[in-house]
């Protein structure tokens, strides 16, 4: 069956019959206007089509218990969660890599080292203050005082994808700036 130009219910009971037909004119229907979507949130091509490929790939796979009444508003809402899920799991990624670097300064901080944790402690206030004033600010209130990407983007009349450049940032400043310290490497 020929599925250009028919409706979306039309492709959609298609898809539910298992048509690859229908699924292809869906895909080329609809790939643009999310791919849109997920670079603008993401600001990089290869995570938003890798995104938008796991939106078409949940719906081919799941085509036959998939309930969808209105296709646009369903791919638009599936790609938005796509992208919040990617997000967050950069955040989690990110703080579990800091997690990593405390404690592995806690597992090599003995008394014989109160002297190199000063030195470093030194070197970070001294890298810190060669950012630029605002990734300082936000990294200090991320860091030093626990807020989290939101409070700092209220805060601060920011977006929360702003924080977190400003954040990533100065932790890739931190570790390009503080790698002769073995324990960051």
């Amino acid at each position: 069956m020929n599925y250009k130009g028919l409706e979306d219910y039309q492709l959609v009971s298609g898809l539910k019959l298992g048509s690859t037909a229908a699924f292809e004119e869906i895909y080329s229907k609809y790939w643009f206007k999310i791919y849109r979507i997920a670079f603008n949130q993401t600001g990089n091509r290869e995570e938003a089509e890798e995104l938008v490929q796991e939106v078409f790939l949940s719906i081919w796979n799941r085509r036959e218990i998939c309930s969808i009444q209105n296709l646009d508003l369903y791919l638009v809402i599936s790609i938005k969660n796509k992208i919040y899920d990617f997000i967050r799991s950069k955040i989690s990624f990110r703080k579990y890599q800091e997690y990593v670097i405390l404690k592995e300064i806690d597992f090599h901080f003995h008394t014989e080292e109160i002297v190199n944790y000063n030195d470093l402690k030194d070197a970070v206030e001294k890298v810190l203050a060669q950012l630029p004033e605002k990734s300082n600010h936000i990294f200090k209130k991320s860091r030093f005082e626990n807020m989290n990407t939101k409070e700092i983007a209220i805060q601060m009349n920011l977006s929360e994808k702003a924080v977190e450049y400003h954040i990533t940032k100065s932790l890739k400043f931190l570790k390009e700036n503080l790698k002769d310290y073995s324990l960051l490497n």
